[in-house]
């Protein structure tokens, strides 16, 4: 896992089918200026001085649910287990929406 890829909100940015298409850098290397704008996750990681969400004490926040949330590019879970497992200094990603969305609210 390249360090670099490691989204803010959670999302690995190695496995993002957006990167290539629109030759994104990566969300750590982009500084919250996303190729569709800024991205205000990003922005508050970047202003608090942290590389990623994780390391927050409010996570999970409101801008982080809205996108966890979100119809068209949200997630079962994934990027809070990513977020925290980052935390913990773990090595490791979940591919956004791999987890049945059923088995999420199990847990």
């Amino acid at each position: 896992m390249d360090k670099e890829m490691i989204g803010m909100c959670g999302t690995y940015c190695g496995d993002c089918d957006w990167r290539e298409k629109t030759n994104c850098p990566g969300c750590q290397k982009a500084s919250s200026q996303m190729f569709w704008g800024e991205c205000s996750v990003a922005k508050c990681s970047i202003t608090k001085g942290f590389k990623h969400c994780g390391h927050c004490t409010e996570l999970p926040c409101q801008k982080l649910q809205d996108a966890f949330n979100n119809p068209e590019h949200g997630d079962n879970g994934e990027r809070l287990i990513n977020l925290k497992s980052w935390k913990k200094g773990e090595e490791t990603y979940l591919r956004i929406r791999t987890i049945n969305e059923t088995d999420s609210k199990d847990n």
